[in-house]
């Protein structure tokens, strides 16, 4: 899978790029939403650096992820830091082996523009929230004319990617991305666009069927 070999050749320096989870602009309003007695699916958690720093805030997390590199690394960040109610698994959205209605929030940060069928994968989202559970999101659209940057990092992207050399890159636009989750079943609670080198839109949505 070209996709896994991708992001195990970046699992070694995944952390540096990553930074300090305490520094992310949206850790706020991800905390809001969190309660508890939560059960927590992270999909595409990397190294688990988020997993871990929510750990404290809810019952238990569930990281999954294409890349056994990353989940490697992320095994031994949380044995390193004892940290007890997180459990790890190498694996996909779709070949993950959990119920449906398993979990009361669906966090998916970074990694909706990378998938070939993120439509899908939204409904996958949909059939493992509890009714009323949360999903939670961030992601790049980088088909927002409103950011220079965009313009200059699209063709960067999209020539690699058709060639196979890097996943799938889907240049969103904000309202392409509303609407493939609203689509989803899912009913918009709060969004935020975030402007720096890129525009990210963090959305919460709330599973309506």
């Amino acid at each position: 899978m070209k996709a896994e070999k991708f992001w195990d050749f970046l699992s070694a320096n995944y952390d540096a790029g990553e930074g300090d989870p305490s520094t992310r602009e949206d850790l706020e309003i991800i905390h809001k939403y969190l309660q508890p007695d939560d059960s927590v699916l992270e999909y595409a958690c990397g190294t688990g650096t988020l997993a871990i720093h929510l750990a404290g805030r809810v019952k238990e997390i569930y990281g999954i992820d294409i890349s056994g590199k990353m989940i490697a690394a992320a095994e031994r960040k949380t044995a390193e830091r004892k940290v007890k109610n997180i459990h790890f698994a190498h694996t996909t959205i779709f070949e993950a082996e959990y119920p449906k209605e398993s979990f009361d929030v669906v966090m998916a940060f970074n990694i909706l523009h990378l998938l070939e069928d993120a439509r899908q994968a939204v409904q996958r989202i949909n059939q493992l929230l509890k009714p009323g559970g949360l999903f939670i999101s961030s992601t790049p659209c980088l088909g927002e004319k409103k950011s220079f940057v965009n313009h200059l990092l699209s063709p960067l992207f999209m020539v690699p990617s058709r060639m196979g050399i890097i996943p799938t890159v889907k240049l969103f636009r904000i309202s392409e991305l509303e609407s493939l989750i609203t689509q989803g079943n899912f009913q918009m609670v709060e969004t935020k666009k975030f402007i720096g080198g890129m525009t990210d839109y963090f959305i919460v949505t709330r599973k309506t069927g």
